[in-house]
């Protein structure tokens, strides 16, 4: 008798719960006000914790940015961030020299391989109207062999990234981005190519980031992974409720699916969105401190000492919260110079 597809359910906390290849996954949706013209908020921060606010006080929180929200200069060793901004803009500067402002739908990977320190502000550039934010980032490890790796820094802009859209029998649609991996073959396009030191960059590792957004009451069947052995969870994050293979799934929650497994998806009444991270587990220990992911402790205390002797090349810019202006036009600056211009969003 075939085993039932799911392997358990889990409610979503913060971040969410992951499994190997995948260290964690921060899901942030601020509703923030009006910005002051300085890109930070035009309320009153009385009441939070500046440096440290994840309160969600009116629905947004300040993070570790003190005039503008976000998460000023960090350093990172041993694995990737992979940072998919679905609403508002993020404002990120780097050690490696690069910078970018990114949002609605891109996607920017960067490999911190043996180190690198960089910034993601969240600038509130709208003084007349609401500056919503929402975005994943995906913490996915790199094995052992490539946690010494150069970091690397790229970006996949939203134009570009593969879209599935496939309708049910009722005309109900079902729409698939491709961050990472393949879906139905080449006729769903080809996802932009991960960095090279990327556990996505073997041909073998079967790792997939697609978002799925799924109209009221529409079906639609999750393909089995290309490998038995591939871990893969489902995250339901919006929506009132959906039927997984046959299970009814009421409220939130990270459902854990068997690699080998095609998967019915039935969705409730109300629009329901996923996003979907699978992959074939490096299967080495994790050894994490901070904002640094190793083998081993001694491994950890190396990165410190690294990190207090180098700093990872040190902070090019002047200070540790920079954003970039007013414009709200995309843009990349690569370690190279090399710079990209996306062409505008509808607003």
């Amino acid at each position: 008798m075939t085993s039932h597809p799911i392997v358990q359910i889990k409610p979503l906390g913060f971040p969410w719960e992951t499994i190997d290849p995948f260290l964690f996954c921060a899901y942030h949706d601020d509703a923030y006000p009006p910005g002051d013209g300085h890109m930070g908020p035009a309320a009153s921060l009385a009441g939070r914790d500046i440096g440290q606010d994840f309160s969600r006080k009116d629905g947004w929180s300040m993070y570790h940015g003190a005039r503008v929200p976000g998460f000023p200069a960090h350093p990172h060793r041993g694995f990737e961030t992979v940072t998919v901004v679905r609403r508002g803009l993020i404002d990120h500067s780097d050690s490696l020299g690069a910078t970018a402002r990114f949002g609605g739908g891109d996607v920017q990977w960067v490999t911190a391989g043996k180190g690198i320190v960089h910034c993601e502000m969240f600038p509130l550039l709208k003084s007349d109207a609401p500056n919503p934010l929402e975005l994943f980032q995906i913490w996915l490890n790199l094995p052992a062999s490539r946690k010494m790796a150069a970091p690397y820094f790229t970006m996949l802009w939203s134009h570009h990234i593969p879209r599935h859209a496939t309708t049910d029998a009722a005309g109900r649609g079902t729409e698939v981005a491709v961050v990472a991996g393949c879906m139905l073959g080449e006729a769903a396009g080809r996802p932009l190519t991960p960095p090279p030191d990327s556990w996505a960059a073997q041909a073998d590792a079967d790792v997939a980031i697609w978002t799925l957004r799924m109209e009221p009451g529409a079906q639609w069947t999750l393909p089995a992974a290309a490998d038995a052995s591939t871990r893969r969870t489902l995250y339901f994050f919006k929506g009132n409720a959906v039927s997984i293979a046959g299970q009814p799934v009421r409220g939130h929650a990270a459902i854990e699916l068997r690699g080998d497994a095609a998967v019915a998806l039935v969705n409730g009444d109300e629009v329901g969105e996923f996003l979907l991270l699978q992959g074939k587990p490096i299967g080495e220990p994790v050894v994490q401190y901070g904002p640094f992911v190793m083998n081993t402790q001694a491994e950890i205390a190396q990165a410190m000492a690294d990190y207090r002797r180098t700093p990872f090349g040190g902070w090019p810019w002047a200070d540790t919260a920079p954003v970039h202006g007013p414009d709200p036009a995309r843009f990349a600056r690569h370690p190279d110079g090399r710079e990209e211009r996306p062409a505008p969003q509808e607003a």
